[in-house]
């Protein structure tokens, strides 16, 4: 659990610093696209990131009904309102779900008319490599920006909680350690996320400014 999560933080801050090169030159984002394209090592690191998230998710569930075994009738008593980390601890599954839900999304918005068109010899509205476009294209509809806004809220939550708990797992969790993980952990995650936020908000608010800073 530890390890796939902490490689699906990485990819994530990867991802994110590469979406934010489309703020400052559209030509620039594409040609990261290009490089990336339908190339072996970029289908291979796709097919390793499926399995990962595969594994993550199966994990959870598995975990989620041996607690839910372990608790039995004490899961219905009634309990104080917890705080906002012991929310997001209590509610992983369902903010993975979440996640899922949005991941697919995401993939069919961009994957399938990128990755897969190129693999495939299709094309879509724009070039397999135009990441640029699709970027624009998705973000200038409100309804893709609010459910993508809910997906970023939601892993937040997920990954602020998963963070210090892969470092926990690992044996990193002395008294001290712990609280200072939890502070870099939270920090990592919120800048990841403002990240992406930037870009979505960026081309939703002017997309007629994006992608000419370089």
């Amino acid at each position: 659990m530890s390890v796939s999560g902490m490689a699906l933080i990485l990819f994530l801050t990867f991802h994110a610093c590469m979406n934010v090169v489309a703020l400052i030159s559209a030509e620039g984002y594409n040609m990261i696209c290009e490089f990336l394209g339908a190339n072996w090592y970029a289908v291979a690191a796709t097919l390793v990131l499926v399995a990962l998230i595969v594994i993550h998710f199966v994990y959870a569930l598995i975990l989620t009904v041996q607690n839910r075994k372990a608790r039995g009738s004490n899961r219905y008593a009634v309990t104080d309102k917890p705080s906002q980390v012991e929310w997001a601890s209590q509610n992983m599954f369902v903010l993975g779900v979440i996640i899922c839900l949005g991941l697919l999304l995401h993939l069919y918005n961009f994957w399938y008319n990128m990755m897969f068109a190129e693999l495939a010899g299709t094309e879509g509205l724009y070039a397999p490599g135009d990441g640029f476009n699709y970027i624009k294209q998705t973000f200038s509809q409100p309804v893709f920006v609010v459910l993508y806004v809910i997906w970023l809220l939601a892993i937040w939550f997920h990954i602020t909680h998963g963070f210090w708990s892969a470092i926990q797992t690992v044996g990193w969790s002395g008294h001290v350690w712990f609280k200072r993980w939890r502070v870099i952990g939270n920090i990592w995650v919120t800048v990841v996320m403002l990240l992406f936020l930037a870009v979505l908000v960026g081309f939703w608010l002017c997309p007629d400014c994006v992608g000419k800073l370089a």
